[in-house]
């Protein structure tokens, strides 16, 4: 079942048919923008001409959900800074279905991510998931040997 990339909107194209360019053979349209945002060792390239790895920190959002004290800590370490961020300046938003900080800055209230983000996402066809996982595979394979690091998006 094609569903579309936005449920308030009916108007706009499914997410299938903005995917491929040809449905049958199962190729993947290069051109659409949110495709050509997750060939991440493309963009690394690009920053690469300019400043040296060792200047760049890759923050796995994934790990920023499940353990975000710890990644921030991570973060804190390489820009040599003092780990004051921890666990307790953290909950969980069972409604987002992320972490929120206990107080923001300057503020007596909770702080979460914006509106767009903890939105439900529509289902996506098995098929189509397996297809997008092949044509990023190399891409992600080049993006963790250029970083050391293996982000696990190929499962």
């Amino acid at each position: 079942m094609a569903l579309k990339t936005l449920s308030k909107r009916p108007d706009i194209p499914t997410f299938e048919s903005l995917t491929f360019k040809n449905r049958t053979t199962g190729l993947i349209d290069t051109s659409w923008s949110a495709i050509q945002i997750g060939i991440y060792a493309k963009h690394l390239e690009h920053w690469l001409r300019h400043f040296p790895i060792g200047q760049m920190l890759f923050v796995s959002g994934e790990r920023l959900i499940s353990d975000p004290a710890g990644e921030l800590g991570r973060v804190q370490d390489f820009l040599g800074l003092k780990r004051i961020i921890t666990d307790k300046h953290f909950y969980f938003n069972k409604t987002k279905g992320f972490p929120c900080l206990k107080k923001a800055e300057g503020s007596s209230k909770p702080h979460c991510l914006g509106k767009t983000k903890g939105r439900t996402h529509p289902e996506i066809d098995r098929e189509v998931v397996r297809r997008l996982r092949e044509f990023y595979r190399p891409f992600n394979l080049k993006f963790y040997q250029m970083t050391g690091q293996d982000f696990g998006w190929d499962g």
